[in-house]
């Protein structure tokens, strides 16, 4: 690249475009890569007979090519430059006015002029293109060492069309770009994000670990009647941390690996990996009834303890969002579809509008009371779907089910089945 001085700028080439250096390369690049530029100037060329069509980007002081047809072999190509003042564009970006002949050798205005002259051009035509605001960008050029009937009042009108449709697909594309920049943004900081939740979730393990040991040990010792309420108070609230912690790290580790991972077994114990967690609520829940009814006479091929973490998220919610004091059921069973655990609690129930919603992560319903992440239901749907289920919600006569499916195996095993009703204190 050669430095010159006064108004002229750095003079840069086709080489410079394909380095991604050149001053112009977003510019070019969008020219030269668009399917419409390159039909647009084939048809410029098949309408006028000129060997020659590009468009170029044009300042005060800069004329660069951005896509060119060259049959002529005028040697331009995306991204060469030319001297602003040895261009008729210079006078387009001064006026915005069209220049057009046919004959340089015979025009009014334009015979014998010395740029004609210089590059041995006979016929030409320099459009200009603006943005929809209306500001200057560049030219449409066509130009043959030949006469030519450019002038022609068709050939005029075709070309003014088409440096009108450049111009506004100057602004399409670039708001493509700057979406796609906007996305790519977006699924980087989301990507960021989702590596900091996992972190995190990994950090708070060993502290909360810590806790769990503390309060065992401390269940081991003397303590006054207010320590033995505020003790179960307090690992209450540990489980309900390390549903959390649990819940942030499955989500991050379906996000970033690409879903959430089962480990299924063709005769899974099911029924007793439910049945503790429903013992886990219970005891970190004890103002709530909860019913257990499990009744499965096929083998369930599933990962039990995903399938578990399922149902305990689904129970939680119940427990949280359900009527204080009324009984939360618990059923398992099957039904012509497969298997189904459904878990049923009294209350408000959820608008239509929001029940697929509850599905999404971090999403929770307007009923809300500020506990949670919103990760819980979503953990519960993305386990059954690891599984080929689903998690179907019901609302009906002051009651909402939530059902959790899974496939049903063909060969028959001994019934299991537990009963059970239980209330703390």
């Amino acid at each position: 690249m050669d430095h010159v001085t006064g108004r002229q700028a750095i003079i840069q080439d086709h080489a410079a475009f394909l380095e991604g250096t050149h001053d112009f390369q977003a510019d070019i690049a969008m020219l030269a890569g668009s399917n419409l530029i390159g039909t647009i100037l084939e048809t410029v060329m098949l309408a006028t007979n000129m060997r020659f069509a590009a468009v170029a980007r044009v300042t005060a002081d800069r004329w660069v090519a951005c896509r060119t047809i060259d049959e002529v072999n005028f040697g331009l190509k995306a991204g060469d430059e030319i001297e602003i003042e040895s261009t008729f564009c210079q006078s387009v970006h001064k006026t915005s006015n069209k220049v057009v002949f046919n004959d340089a050798a015979t025009d009014e205005v334009y015979g014998g002029h010395p740029i004609a002259a210089r590059f041995g051009i006979a016929s030409y035509a320099s459009i200009p293109i603006h943005r929809s605001d209306g500001t200057f960008f560049g030219t449409l050029c066509a130009i043959d060492n030949e006469p030519r009937d450019v002038k022609h009042p068709r050939a005029v009108a075709m070309l003014e069309m088409f440096a009108d449709i450049i111009g506004q697909s100057l602004e399409t594309e670039e708001r493509l770009e700057a979406h796609e920049l906007m996305v790519a943004h977006e699924r980087e900081l989301t990507r960021i994000q989702e590596e900091f939740v996992a972190v995190l979730g990994h950090d708070l393990r060993n502290p909360v670990a810590a806790l769990d040991a503390g309060f065992r040990q401390l269940g081991k010792e003397r303590m006054t009647e207010r320590a033995q309420i505020i003790l179960p108070m307090m690992r209450s609230s540990l489980r309900r941390m390390n549903d959390l912690i649990e819940n942030i790290m499955l989500h991050a580790k379906a996000r970033l690996g690409g879903g959430i991972r089962i480990s299924a077994e063709m005769d899974a114990p099911l029924a007793g990996a439910v049945t503790q967690v429903v013992e886990e609520i219970r005891a970190a829940s004890p103002d709530h009834q909860i019913a257990l009814d499990m009744a499965i006479d096929r083998p369930v091929s599933c990962d039990a303890q995903r399938v578990a973490q399922a149902v305990s998220n689904l129970l939680s919610n119940a427990v949280r969002h359900g009527t204080q004091g009324a009984r939360v059921h618990v059923h398992g069973g099957l039904d012509d579809r497969g298997v189904v655990i459904s878990v049923t609690n009294e209350g408000p129930p959820v608008p239509a509008e929001l029940q697929n919603e509850l599905f999404h992560p971090f999403r929770r319903g307007t009923h809300a009371a500020g506990e949670g992440l919103g990760l819980g239901l979503y953990i519960a749907s993305s386990i059954a779907t690891a599984h080929n289920g689903c998690i179907e919600v019901t609302c009906e006569g002051g009651t909402t089910t939530f059902s959790f499916r899974l496939p049903l195996l063909t060969s028959v095993a001994p019934a299991n089945r537990t009963q059970e009703i239980w209330k703390a204190g």
